[in-house]
C-alpha cells in the first residue's frame, strides 16, 4: 500500500524485479483449482484452497510491505501519486464490472429466462415446471431447499458494514487532523466489524447448508447467491487484510495527515464493498 510524498524525488520511480507478482499468480492457481474440488466434494479441495489463500495473504503482506519502504524511503514523488490513484481507480472499476456479470446473470434469470420458459408448452419436457423464482429447475433434478430472508442474519451483517463505513471514516478524518491515537482505534474497529462481518457469514453459511438444504448446487437460485454473496465475503476479507495493513503502518508512524494515499485507496476499496453489500442485500435477500 503506497503512501506518496509529493515532491519526494525528482524522478519518476521504477521499482527492482519483485517475485510478488508470481507469489500471487501461483496464489491464485492453488485457490481457483481448490475452490473447484471443494465444489465438485473432493476432500483434497480443501488443503489446496488453504494452501492458496494463505499465499495469497502472505504476498499482500509482503507487496504492500515492499511498497510502504519504498514511500517511506522517499522514493516517491507526484507523477507516482498519480499514478497510484489511477491505478486503483481502475482495479475498483474493474471489480465493478466483475459483480455486475452476477448481478447481470442474477436479472437475466430472473426477469428473462424463467418467464419465458415458465410461457412455453414445457409439459410434455417438464411436467411440473414454474417459472416463478426460486424455481427448482425442470423435472424436479434439485432438491428441496428454504431461501434465506433478511432477518436476521443478513440484517445484522448490513448494520455491520455500514457502521464499518463510518468509523472507517471518523478515522481517515481523525488523520487528516493529525490525532493518530484516534484514527488507530477506529480503524481498529473497522477491521473488528469486518472481521464480525465474515463471522456472521459464516454461520450463515453453516446454517444454510444443515437446515436449509440451501447449497451450491440448489438449481440458478443456489448458484447466484452463493456466487454472489460468496464473491462479497472474499472481497471483505481482501479488504480487512488491506486495512490490516494500514492500521499497522499508522501504528508505526507512518503516513502524514496530508499525504496518505494507502489509506485512502484501502478506504475507497472498502467503501465499494460497502456498496456491493446494499445492492446484495436488496436483490438478494429482499426481493
Amino acid at each position: 500500500m503506497a503512501d506518496t510524498h509529493a515532491g519526494a524525488s525528482s524522478h519518476y520511480f521504477i521499482p527492482e524485479p519483485s517475485r510478488w507478482p508470481m507469489v500471487g499468480s501461483i496464489a491464485m492457481v492453488f485457490t481457483m483449482f481448490g475452490a473447484a474440488m471443494v465444489v465438485n466434494r473432493n476432500p483434497v479441495g480443501w488443503i489446496g484452497l488453504a494452501i492458496g489463500l494463505a499465499t495469497l495473504v502472505y504476498m499482500m503482506f509482503g507487496w504492500f510491505g515492499t511498497v510502504s519502504a519504498e514511500s517511506e524511503r522517499g522514493s516517491y514523488n507526484r507523477d507516482v501519486d498519480v499514478s497510484f490513484r489511477w491505478g486503483m481507480s481502475w482495479f475498483i472499476f474493474s471489480e465493478v464490472m466483475f459483480f455486475a456479470s452476477f448481478f447481470g446473470a442474477l436479472f437475466y434469470t430472473r426477469v428473462i429466462t424463467a418467464p419465458m420458459l415458465g410461457d412455453f408448452d414445457h409439459r410434455l419436457l417438464w411436467p411440473d415446471f414454474a417459472g416463478g423464482w426460486p424455481h427448482a429447475g425442470p423435472a424436479g433434478v434439485v432438491d428441496a431447499f428454504s431461501t434465506i430472508g433478511p432477518f436476521w442474519l443478513p440484517t445484522i451483517n448490513t448494520a455491520l458494514l455500514l457502521t464499518s463505513g463510518v468509523t472507517l471514516t471518523i478515522s481517515h478524518h481523525a488523520l487528516r487532523a493529525d490525532h493518530r491515537s484516534k484514527a488507530a482505534l477506529w480503524l481498529a474497529i473497522t477491521v473488528a466489524l469486518g472481521v464480525t462481518f465474515l463471522g456472521v457469514q459464516m454461520y450463515e453459511y453453516a446454517h444454510a447448508y444443515s437446515a436449509l438444504n440451501l447449497r451450491l448446487d440448489s438449481g440458478i437460485f443456489g448458484s447466484t447467491f452463493f456466487m454472489l454473496t460468496g464473491f462479497h465475503g472474499f472481497h471483505v476479507f481482501v479488504g480487512a487484510i488491506m486495512l490490516s495493513v494500514v492500521l499497522v503502518r499508522l501504528l508505526k508512524g507512518h503516513f502524514k495527515p496530508n499525504h496518505h494515499f494507502a489509506f485512502e485507496a484501502a478506504a475507497w476499496y472498502w467503501h465499494f464493498v460497502d456498496v456491493v453489500w446494499i445492492g446484495l442485500y436488496i436483490v438478494v435477500y429482499w426481493l
